[in-house]
């Protein structure tokens, strides 16, 4: 799980403005996160199902997020892409 500190430097890097938390690109960084996080989780409890399963939601949850974001605003989705080092 993440710590608060970790959490708050992620906002602070990827806010478009003062105070921002809920912009895609924040949710699609701290998102981002959370999955390496299971991921490597996963990586030492294989069997671990139920945490594949909200592995697997959270990877769907970016994926909408990043379409919408590619949609309305082509150019931050490119950043964002960029700067997380995401696959197009």
């Amino acid at each position: 799980m993440a710590s608060a500190a970790s959490k708050k430097s992620v906002i602070d890097k990827f806010a478009t403005h003062a105070g921002d938390t809920g912009s895609p690109e924040v949710q699609v960084a701290l998102l981002s996160q959370r999955i390496e996080n299971v991921s490597s989780h996963l990586k030492s409890h294989g069997h671990d199902d139920h945490s594949r399963r909200g592995l697997l939601s959270m990877i769907n949850h970016r994926r909408r997020l990043l379409h919408y974001l590619m949609s309305k605003a082509p150019d931050r989705y490119k950043d964002i892409i960029g700067k997380l080092g995401l696959p197009k």
